[in-house]
């Protein structure tokens, strides 16, 4: 639409505050709606820690919701709504602060559409393990499947059995939802499953933290993402590629969906693309140590 021009100087005064105000408006709608999309990690927002007397708890509190990323600048770590050291007295992590060039690989497993194998294969060549964290629907429809990320050493974590919001349950409410799945994973291959916990949607609180620590779960954020798990509209291997290879940053929790087609179709090319500089793979299982 084009700017109306100003007769005079208070004319023009007027409209200039009257596009500033827009403006700020713009950006304040801009900011609550990432929040509600932040669990996505590619809204790019401020997202600043609390300083000063504040306990690591309230702060916790002030930031729970949906886990949220700022991007900031390319190489390092991105702002998160809290820090590593706050969230770490519950077990959780979205990253490992370091300087050594090493990644975590995650996968979120909703449903099956035909990637995983290629993911599975690029893994494989690449010797790299990765953590899948699944669901009840993908272990009913796609048992084979998560029977070969077990053979093949890769973690499979509990995502929830119906991937709900978990972040305002009770604790038997939050139990029966992973134990379901701990079940059904029990009954189908034999052993128990591995206790590490994906929230649902990226939402969390304080109190679901502390429940999933006393059930001997670890949380596992992410501070590596992007916006991948639309399958209508799949990102180019160039925009996949340039996004995941500039965040990139040494001790990073890398979150990607296997619904992504662009995801299966690069993943090789990505892996060999962060050998090159210098990264190295690691299983969840060294976190921390």
């Amino acid at each position: 639409m084009k700017r109306p021009q100003a007769g005079n100087s208070q004319e023009k005064g007027r409209i200039q505050f009257s596009w500033g105000l827009r403006l700020v408006l713009i950006l304040a709608a801009a900011f609550l709606l990432g929040r509600g999309a932040g669990w996505a990690a590619e809204t790019i927002r401020t997202s600043v820690t609390a300083k000063g007397s504040d306990s690591g708890a309230e702060l916790l509190q002030q930031a729970e919701g949906s886990w949220g990323l700022s991007f900031q600048e390319d190489g390092k770590p991105p702002v998160a709504d809290v820090t590593a050291e706050e969230i770490a007295k519950y077990n959780a992590w979205y990253m490992q602060d370091c300087q050594e060039k090493v990644l975590y690989l995650t996968f979120d497993a909703g449903y099956e559409n035909g990637n995983t194998p290629a993911i599975l294969d690029a893994l494989k060549k690449h010797n790299a393990p990765a953590a899948f964290f699944i669901v009840g629907h993908y272990l009913e429809s796609s048992p084979d499947l998560v029977r070969r990320m077990i053979d093949e050493g890769h973690i499979v974590g509990n995502h929830s059995y119906h991937h709900p919001d978990m972040s305002k349950m009770s604790k038997e409410e939050f139990q029966k939802e992973l134990g379901e799945l701990e079940s059904l994973y029990q009954e189908t291959f034999g052993r128990e499953m591995a206790k590490y916990y994906r929230p649902p949607q990226g939402k969390y609180s304080e109190k679901n933290l502390q429940i999933a620590k006393e059930l001997g779960y670890q949380t596992i954020f992410w501070s590596l993402a992007y916006v991948d798990w639309d399958v209508d509209q799949q990102p180019t291997a160039e925009e996949a590629m340039d996004k995941l290879t500039r965040r990139v940053h040494p001790g990073a929790i890398v979150l990607l969906h296997s619904t992504s087609k662009t995801n299966g179709e690069i993943l090789d090319q990505l892996l060999t693309k962060w050998e090159e500089m210098g990264y190295t793979f690691r299983s969840l299982e060294e976190l921390g140590k």
